[in-house]
């Protein structure tokens, strides 16, 4: 399931990913595809925090989705291939002056915009100092650029990992700098079935954000391998490849942009188990004010209780989103396997579910 990649085919594939990004791309519309360029509309939430982004910053953008998740304030986030930083400077107004940013790439001409611009966001945002700090590296190896284990509340990556040859190292080292609780916030493209190896180690659909998509079974698989042992679909949208070179080079394969969540968290299940227990959101997460999605089925509306498995339970009672949950009933009593279908607000709200991270650039 990782690929079968020789070392030295690996860096070669990662250089020109490098070059490819910070040389020969101007901006998000020289790209052949639109695989690696976010569509659709962001909640409004996030698109007033776009709205004091650097123009520069914000034209050399290269992502798939918006994987931007509530509840962030005063946490530390990495960003893995933050590119010129534009999801950083986002997240840096969500987490406060208190929190920050670290963001992670391995293209020196995108971190050498995302530096120039650090002051001119932080007073942009009216902070004393800027509180995002970027790392040239690799996401293979946080180590290397100084995170240190159990260190970080939240990682998020738009379109990155796909890039990787080393799916399972990126996955391994998010794990190891998670605390406790903490999410995995990813948005990235799949496909439908394993690619070939002619199409996998091509270097154009590679750098395009095809060659390296990730069947969605082995991306579960490695997640589960890595510790994170229920990964949930926030989002998801088909990608329609508009070059018919590139589209003909790919065959059948269908791609998508997917949005997971990924805790780490200990006790989880293998599958949904029953103990009786139900939570009720309290409310007061922006952007969530009536109904919060933790997923594409899990939807909670204000004072509604409703019945949950325990791994949905831990999620909400185990990490930064406790204090907007009430949770009834322990892990005491176990009544076996849980009907894990969509709640009730899920089903009344589906219409207006979690915003698809859809390309269409």
């Amino acid at each position: 399931m990782t690929t079968k990649q020789s070392d030295d085919e690996q860096r070669k594939l990662q250089a020109f990913v490098s070059e490819y990004y910070g040389r020969l791309l101007a901006s998000s519309a020289d790209l052949k595809t639109n695989a690696c360029c976010a569509g659709g509309a962001p909640p409004p939430w996030i698109t007033s925090r776009l709205a004091k982004v650097h123009p520069d910053v914000a034209s050399r953008f290269y992502g798939c989705g918006f994987p931007i998740p509530q509840g962030l304030r005063g946490a530390t986030v990495v960003d893995l291939g933050c590119g010129t930083g534009r999801d950083v400077f986002v997240i840096a107004q969500l987490v406060g002056p208190d929190g920050l940013v670290h963001g992670i790439d391995m293209t020196e001409e995108q971190l050498s915009l995302a530096r120039d611009t650090s002051g001119w966001h932080a007073e942009r945002f009216g902070y004393p100092k800027p509180n995002t700090v970027f790392h040239r590296g690799y996401v293979e190896d946080l180590r290397s650029v100084g995170i240190a284990d159990a260190s970080v509340d939240v990682v998020v990556s738009n379109c990155v990992v796909n890039l990787s040859p080393r799916k399972d190292l990126v996955l391994a080292e998010v794990f190891r700098v998670l605390k406790p609780g903490g999410e995995l916030y990813i948005s990235d493209v799949f496909v439908d079935r394993r690619l070939p190896p002619e199409v996998a180690s091509d270097p154009v659909l590679y750098a395009e954000c095809l060659g390296g998509a990730l069947y969605q079974a082995d991306f579960v698989s490695l997640a589960r391998r890595a510790g994170f042992l229920d990964p949930r679909v926030v989002s998801a949208s088909p990608i329609s490849i508009q070059h018919d070179e590139i589209s003909s080079r790919v065959g059948a394969a269908r791609f998508s942009s997917v949005t997971w969540r990924l805790f780490k968290l200990d006790g989880l299940d293998e599958q949904c188990e029953d103990y009786g227990q139900s939570v009720i959101y309290r409310g007061g997460i922006e952007g969530a004010g009536s109904v919060f999605w933790l997923d594409d089925h899990h939807a909670f509306e204000r004072g509604r209780p409703e019945r949950v498995c325990a791994n949905t339970s831990a999620m909400l009672s185990s990490t930064r989103f406790a204090p907007w949950f009430d949770v009834i009933g322990a892990r005491e009593t176990h009544y076996g396997v849980f009907p894990c279908g969509p709640t009730m607000a899920a089903a009344q709200y589906a219409s207006s579910g979690p915003a698809s991270g859809g390309a269409c650039c």
